[in-house]
C-alpha cells in the first residue's frame, strides 16, 4: 500500500509539471486532477523513465493519452519532457483551446516532446480536427504553430491522404 502511494505520489508530480507546461491546451487543464488507470507501473529512478503497461489511461481535462505501454522520461531537472505511447493504436487528443476542435491523434507509436510541443504518430498515423483528416505513415504534428506534416511509407504502399473540409465565413 505504502509503495502505491509513493508511485501516486510522484507520477502526479511528474504529471503536473508535463502537463503545467503544455501551452496549446485549455487553460484550465493544468488545474484539473490527473487521473492514471494501468495494469503496472514501474519507476526507475537512475533512468528517469516510468513506465505503465496494460491498457493505459492518462487523463487530464480535455487531454487524454491511451496505450498498451506509455513511458514518461524526464530529465536531469527531474520534469518530463518526453512521452512515448505505444497501442494498437496508441491514442491522444485534447482541446487546444475553448473556441477550438479536439484534436485526435492516433498511431501504432505516439512520441510528444513537451517543451517542442510536438507530437510525432509513427505506423497508421492518422490526426482529426473539425473534420479535416490527415492519415500517412507518419505525421509530425508541431502543436505550437499548428502545422500537420504527413508522410508516406518508404515503399509507397501507404500514400498520405488529407480530407480538408470548406470553412465558411459564418464560423
Amino acid at each position: 500500500m505504502y509503495l502505491r502511494h509513493q508511485i501516486r505520489s510522484m507520477f502526479t508530480f511528474m504529471m503536473g509539471a508535463l502537463l503545467s507546461s503544455a501551452t496549446l491546451a485549455l487553460p484550465s487543464d493544468q488545474d484539473q486532477p490527473i487521473y492514471v488507470e494501468a495494469d503496472t507501473a514501474s519507476i526507475d529512478d537512475n533512468s528517469g523513465i516510468t513506465t505503465y503497461t496494460g491498457d493505459v489511461i492518462i487523463t487530464q481535462g480535455s487531454m487524454v493519452l491511451k496505450g498498451a505501454r506509455v513511458q514518461l522520461f524526464r530529465g536531469a531537472d527531474q520534469t518530463i519532457n518526453q512521452i512515448i505511447s505505444v497501442g494498437s493504436p496508441a491514442y491522444f487528443e485534447q482541446q487546444p483551446q475553448q473556441d477550438q476542435a479536439i484534436t485526435y491523434a492516433t498511431g501504432l507509436k505516439l512520441d510528444y516532446t513537451i517543451d517542442k510541443q510536438t507530437l510525432l504518430i509513427t505506423e497508421s498515423a492518422k490526426v482529426e480536427q473539425g473534420g479535416d483528416e490527415f492519415t500517412g505513415a507518419k505525421i509530425a504534428y508541431d502543436m505550437a504553430n499548428a502545422k500537420v506534416k504527413a508522410f508516406s511509407s518508404d515503399s509507397g504502399k501507404q500514400r498520405v491522404q488529407m480530407i480538408l473540409q470548406p470553412r465558411s465565413e459564418n464560423k
